[in-house]
């Protein structure tokens, strides 16, 4: 895991072992300091501040991606959870952002992802993203944060 971007309750990160390879988009997650099970649990602030986080993680992400190569055309953004309903400490919230690359080869462009288990070998292949990927995303948010639309006034925190 790379960490990409913190704050006091959030962390966005690179994914190690990712769901969709760096070429076809990327993968990254935002998941919250303490754990929470879903979305339904969170308090109006939090919820206002992930919504914001994964907007503006989003918007670099594409942006970040374009720039060093990578044809973004769309986020897809997920609360997923599936494979961890059994643990026995269960599902924990996290989102993923999966970029979507035009020219995609493995979760082509325009159709749904594909996500089996992790232990079909589906995933093994799949690069993350690499240092200057992350370097870049995290400049992208940094500009990003600076812009009124995302200001903590304008979103009332």
């Amino acid at each position: 895991m790379a960490e990409v971007y913190t704050t006091n309750n959030f962390v966005v990160e690179s994914a190690e072992a990712p769901h969709v390879t760096r070429t076809d988009g990327g993968h990254m997650r935002i998941l919250p300091k303490e754990k929470v099970a879903d979305r339904t649990k969170l308090s109006p602030q939090l919820a206002i501040e992930l919504m914001r986080l994964t907007m503006v993680a989003g918007e670099a992400m594409a942006t970040a991606m374009n720039k060093r190569g990578v044809d973004i055309g769309r986020i897809n953004y997920q609360d997923n959870g599936n494979w961890t309903v059994f643990f026995p400490e269960g599902p924990v919230l996290h989102i993923h952002l999966y970029g979507r690359a035009k020219s995609a080869k493995i979760h082509k462009y325009g159709e749904a992802c594909y996500f089996p288990n992790r232990d079909t070998g589906f995933y093994d292949k799949f690069e993350p993203l690499d240092k200057d990927d992350v370097l870049e995303i995290q400049k992208e948010m940094e500009k990003i944060f600076k812009e009124e639309k995302y200001s903590d006034k304008a979103w009332g925190i």
